[in-house]
């Protein structure tokens, strides 16, 4: 299967859920148009908490369509944009990317893989369960956060359902996701 948007969300105020909308726009060094979390520095409350001057790593969070079925499958009532993600991948592999990956998304955006997701309580007060579900454990025993990766816009461009999306690994080692 070839990689592909399946949805793309925005939420221009802070909320849970990110409504899916027929295209994005995304903005060089800032993030999703139009959507609470763009921004040079922090946007996320609990990091601008923190420190309000940190760069924001988590312009865009991508979240694959395959969790979203799993999900469904274990019965939580879940879909495109519900977890917050802004756009929603099929046939990418996404949490084993490598730090520094970049993706074509359409025609012209280009975003850069920073790290990944870690689920949040949020994820519980939508539906009972659903942060334990997206976290699991690897045969060694170390924890595996399933909740998508997030991304910076290096190059700006419009994003819609049924878009190609390219990926091209950074040169060198692989260098595994750790959550930003």
């Amino acid at each position: 299967m070839d990689a592909r948007v399946v949805a793309v969300s925005r939420n221009p105020v802070y909320g849970f859920t990110k409504p899916v909308v027929p295209r994005i726009r995304l903005l060089a060094g800032l993030g999703v148009e139009d959507d609470v979390h763009a921004g040079v520095t922090v946007r996320h409350r609990s990091r601008v908490r923190a420190d309000p001057t940190r760069p924001n790593l988590r312009q865009v969070h991508l979240i694959h369509a395959e969790l979203i079925a799993e999900l469904r499958a274990a019965g939580f009532e879940v879909a495109p944009g519900i977890m917050g993600e802004n756009v929603t991948t099929e046939g990418i592999e996404l949490l084993g990317l490598s730090a520094g990956t970049t993706m074509r998304l359409g025609e012209d955006a280009i975003i850069e893989i920073t790290g990944l997701r870690n689920p949040c309580a949020q994820l519980d007060a939508y539906q009972a369960g659903l942060t334990r579900a997206v976290l699991d454990r690897d045969a060694a025993g170390r924890l595996i956060r399933k909740a998508g990766v997030m991304a910076v816009v290096r190059s700006g461009g419009m994003v819609g359902a049924g878009d190609a999306i390219h990926v091209d690994p950074p040169a060198g080692p692989h260098r595994p996701l750790e959550p930003v």
